[in-house]
């Protein structure tokens, strides 16, 4: 059993959340708090969330996180 990571980024519109809840409804979990900021380069708000989840395969650098 392994215990993967994620790192949820969006512009801090309705998608974050959404991104966030589809995460949460496929069994990963928030891990610390959300961050947000300002991406002076496009001139909107980032948002961001890190999520863990525990699977059955062993971790491999090649794994589609967003998959498991």
């Amino acid at each position: 059993m392994s215990k993967i990571y994620r790192l949820l980024t969006e512009d801090d519109t309705s998608e974050f959340c959404h991104k966030v809840s589809l995460a949460l409804s496929k069994g990963w979990e928030l891990y610390g708090s959300p961050s947000i900021s300002f991406d002076a380069a496009r001139g909107v708000m980032r948002c961001a969330q890190a999520v863990t989840k525990d699977v059955e395969a062993d971790y491999h650098p090649d794994m589609k996180l967003g998959q498991q």
